[in-house]
């Protein structure tokens, strides 16, 4: 496939149509297959501490399983702000070196890294491919590692123990002060290990649980919070790599808070693919009852939608459990980024596969190493915020920077679509606003969006271009800013180096909020240091001023 560059024209994606889940999915039930206490974290890392990965060879690349897509008309982007006049009026606060090249020796030992990370009381935990640390989040400083994460399940036994295969995911469930940390591993027996914190402090003891997966793969499994339960989206495929469907699952809170055995309640459908479940952020809690949304976008009939899955939990009763078909909500028109590229007249149809050749398609300075954007699936998180007179649920993938030329559509590189949805927990969800963020030419990706308590949008990524370094950035709105616009984008770290060898760039980063203020956003995302050597991470905050 050749790669996308800038002024080079879009031929639209058309690979197969996949059909609405039926309304009536058969919950699946079952205990998970151990749980346990955890002796400190502090403790289990005084055996590793200093033990770091060392580089005996080249970083391998992670595969990336690719997601098929539905068929996506071809014209431009409806919601595309080609523009940013309003000035950014979030500051950056500070930063500090997170794990990857640049903290202490560390060396990293694959690609890409898998960035998570979440923002607590008085720390910040960041847990990257297969290494986790703990950093006091007001110096900066390495409190505890990093260690290999599957230090977290030391002396559980079984594959938790044994396995250390990444794709981590961190979070902060504010209304209980605990930390929820989960890791899958990528061979049978197939498992989700999920510890969550006995205190705020992430150093101290876990409740520490294994729910069975197989006996197929559950890949890119991501996690959003709710008063009922800890739910899971996940990617399956069978051991031999071949796409199943989507799983969407509900983990038992409130036993898993308290350390006592939980069950989970798991959905699969062959429809769905590349949605994350809704994350619980602010004091209030959503109504009473109110299932979990989980997001995903598509196509209807060539236009494009946002499909809203709701999952309703039931642990004294499974079998009242549901997982709705989806409510399609018609969305502006986009593209997903980087597909096969070729002149394409407005509204015509074509064939393409995003990102099939490997090589990538997002251009970096002094190299023709192109970089994965990642955009047949949603990002992570699509975060949820209580007003009280009314819900907000935002949401972020890339797409396209798809602009109309003389009797043909082209792209000027890659951008962010963001959405703020509301009343998802009704029948009747509408997008309030939306946008696609691309005031240039310059190439966005990788996204991870958030809503502080002032109702403030933001949404950090990485940048890169032809003559740019890879880099990280953010962008943001306040409520007094006109629908469907962000102000001018603000860098948080200038990259100084391309990455050469593989295409891989992050599966994800991650945003999110100060419980301490309800107002201060935390991100982190990767860079390198200089070209062709191996990646760092940065960990970074800011505010708006109306917020505190």
């Amino acid at each position: 496939m050749k790669k996308n560059m800038p002024g080079v024209a879009l031929l639209m994606l058309s690979l197969i149509w996949i059909a609405p889940p039926p309304a009536a999915a058969q919950v699946q039930a079952s205990q998970a297959v151990h749980f346990d206490v955890s002796p400190p974290l502090s403790e289990l890392a005084q055996q590793v501490q200093g033990v770091v990965p060392q580089l005996a060879h080249a970083p391998h690349a992670m595969p990336l399983n690719r997601l098929p897509m539905p068929q996506f008309q071809m014209k431009p982007d409806g919601a595309l702000q080609a523009k940013a006049n309003i000035a950014q009026r979030a500051q950056v606060l500070g930063g500090f070196q997170g794990i990857g090249v640049g903290l202490g020796s560390f060396q990293p030992a694959s690609t890409p890294p898998d960035t998570t990370g979440a923002v607590g009381a008085t720390q910040y935990v960041q847990w990257v491919n297969v290494n986790l640390a703990v950093f006091d989040k007001t110096s900066g400083a390495p409190v505890m590692g990093p260690v290999p994460g599957n230090t977290l399940w030391a002396g559980f036994g079984g594959a938790c123990e044994t396995s250390n295969d990444g794709d981590p995911i961190v979070e902060y469930d504010k209304a209980a002060g605990r930390w929820v940390l989960s890791q899958f591993t990528a061979e049978a027996p197939y498992l989700e290990c999920v510890a969550v914190s006995t205190t705020s402090d992430a150093t101290g003891s876990y409740n520490r649980y294994a729910f069975a997966m197989g006996p197929n793969f559950a890949d890119y499994p991501h996690v959003g919070v709710w008063p009922d339960a800890y739910y899971f989206s996940f990617n399956m495929f069978t051991p031999g790599g071949s796409r199943i469907g989507g799983r969407a699952c509900a983990f038992d809170r409130t036993a898993m808070l308290a350390g006592q055995a939980a069950q989970q309640e798991c959905f699969d459908s062959v429809a769905i693919f590349g949605m994350v479940p809704s994350d619980w952020d602010g004091a209030t809690p959503p109504p009473a009852g109110a299932p979990n949304n989980f997001v995903q976008f598509g196509a209807r009939d060539g236009t494009s939608v946002l499909n809203l899955y709701q999952l309703h939990a039931d642990f004294v009763t499974p079998a009242n459990a549901t997982f709705s078909a989806p409510m399609q909500i018609p969305v502006a028109s986009f593209i997903p980024a980087c597909l096969e590229t070729e002149p394409q007249p407005i509204g015509g149809d074509g064939s393409g596969d995003p990102d099939a050749s490997g090589k990538g398609c997002i251009p970096q300075k002094a190299t023709k190493q192109g970089l994965d954007e990642l955009s047949d699936r949603m990002m992570y998180r699509a975060a949820y915020r209580n007003f009280g007179d009314h819900e907000s649920l935002v949401a972020t993938h890339t797409v396209a920077r798809v602009v109309k030329g003389t009797n043909r559509i082209k792209i000027n590189g890659a951008s962010i679509r963001w959405y703020e949805m509301r009343g998802v927990s009704t029948a009747s969800p509408t997008v309030f606003q939306q946008g696609t963020f691309g005031p240039n030419q310059q190439w966005r990706w990788m996204p991870s969006i958030g809503m502080d308590s002032a109702g403030d949008i933001a949404v950090g990524y990485s940048t890169s271009g032809p003559n740019l370094f890879p880099g990280i950035r953010f962008t943001g709105r306040m409520p007094s800013d006109p629908s469907g616009l962000m102000e001018a984008e603000r860098v948080i770290l200038r990259g100084t180096g391309s990455q050469t060898g593989s295409d891989r760039w992050g599966d994800y980063s991650a945003l999110s909020i100060d419980p301490a203020d309800d107002c201060t956003f935390w991100y982190t995302t990767e860079y390198l240091k200089k070209s062709a050597a191996s990646w760092s991470t940065w960990i970074a905050s800011f505010k708006f001023p109306n917020c505190e």
